[in-house]
């Protein structure tokens, strides 16, 4: 097997990195730290070519593969960490489930301004009541005429304080099969959003309501028994997940090692002790593994077989290995490591996010113990 990228990978790689030098390097550290949208990256990644790598040439993206994509944000992540969430925005999630679902007219009416950088698509998923258990949700979606008349709450949403629309998990009817989506543009009369809170990495997030909203027929995005196709869409979502978690580790480890070389300590280099020598040992390793779990997961989504098994064991691994080394890195740094003057720390709480976003480890280990015994195993109570 021949784990090197290939040379077009390689050519498109350090096109990346040399945009990145040359537009991403300055003001990497006050960009994490900001907490609005960066609107002036995401229209440089457009007009780059670094928005819709994974959404084909007649919707105006780029063609390319998954692989494509998480090679942009592993590039992007070791100059600007913070700006490969416009990578992941722009390729990942709720973009990519409206381009593969979405009907010519919605594409239209929504792709071109996505992809040019001046607007962004979220996914209202989460509930109160409906988190890990995201099939009891309560949004409803009820008919009216030709359309639907939308009512509930969603919360955790990434991007909800600034996205033009929301993909918006809906129940249409009972049970799983009765699950589908919705397109709502967030100033749609009858939406309305809380005050801003803060998750721990900084990020804002809002509570969105949805009083009696009218959906009309060309904004209904997957009907009844959409679910299944919702959640595969989900699935490749964590791919990007992945990817952050990793490229944010890899940053760390840099900065760390590069630290480790210069920084002098009892009159030699940090570098020269063992103590530290088999923290690097273990973040590499961590690093190295993480990385052909990732390609694995990314490869075969690209060949037609997304695995939702490759898919979990990438990101359980991954989202660790990630906030180990950021956590590590800190370690070996110091005071200076835990200090908003370098970026280790925002790597740290943005790594510790993903643990539970995009879905937690645990489930995710539930999942893979389904894979290892053949067999579902409900974590609802037995029925009586």
């Amino acid at each position: 097997m021949n784990f090197q990228l290939t040379p077009d990978q390689e050519t498109f790689r350090d096109a990346v990195r040399g945009f990145a030098e040359r537009h991403l390097r300055a003001g990497a550290l006050e960009r994490a730290h900001a907490a609005e949208h960066p609107w002036d990256v995401a229209k440089l990644m457009a007009e780059q070519g670094l928005l819709g790598i994974t959404i084909v040439e007649r919707d105006g993206g780029q063609g390319g593969s998954l692989m494509d994509a998480v090679i942009a944000i592993e590039t992007v992540a070791l100059v600007c960490p913070r700006s490969a969430d416009v990578v992941q925005a722009g390729n990942f999630g709720a973009i990519r489930v409206l381009a593969e679902y979405g009907t010519d007219d919605q594409k239209k009416r929504y792709l071109k301004r996505l992809l040019s950088g001046e607007g962004v698509i979220c996914v209202g998923m989460t509930e109160p009541e409906a988190g890990s258990a995201v099939t009891d949700l309560k949004t409803t979606a009820t008919r009216d005429g030709e359309g639907y008349r939308v009512s509930g709450e969603k919360i955790f949403t990434t991007h909800a304080p600034y996205a033009d629309v929301m993909v918006v998990y809906v129940r249409y009817g009972p049970g799983v099969g009765g699950i589908g989506s919705v397109l709502i543009p967030i100033k749609a009369e009858g939406v309305t959003q809380g005050k801003p809170s803060h998750f721990l990495n900084g990020e804002e997030w809002v509570t969105t309501w949805f009083d009696n909203v009218y959906v009309p027929p060309e904004n209904v995005l997957l009907k009844e028994g959409g679910f299944k196709k919702q959640i595969a869409g989900f699935n490749v979502e964590r791919i990007g997940n992945t990817a952050r978690s990793l490229a944010l580790g890899r940053y760390c480890y840099e900065t760390a090692r590069e630290w480790a070389l210069q920084r002098k300590q009892f009159g030699r280099s940090l570098a020269e002790f063992q103590g530290l020598q088999w923290k690097f040992a273990d973040m590499k390793v961590k690093l190295d593994a993480g990385q052909l779990l990732l390609y694995r997961a990314a490869l075969n989504a690209d060949r037609g077989m997304p695995s939702a098994e490759d898919t979990a064991i990438a990101k359980v691994f991954c989202n660790q290995a990630g906030f180990e080394i950021a956590s590590e890195a800190m370690q070996i740094m110091g005071g200076m490591g835990y200090t908003t003057d370098t970026l280790i720390e925002w790597c740290f709480r943005k790594c510790r996010g993903w643990m539970i976003a995009g879905g937690s480890i645990e489930i995710l280990k539930n999942r893979i113990a389904e894979s290892v015994f053949e067999r579902s195993f409900s974590q609802r109570p037995p029925k009586a």
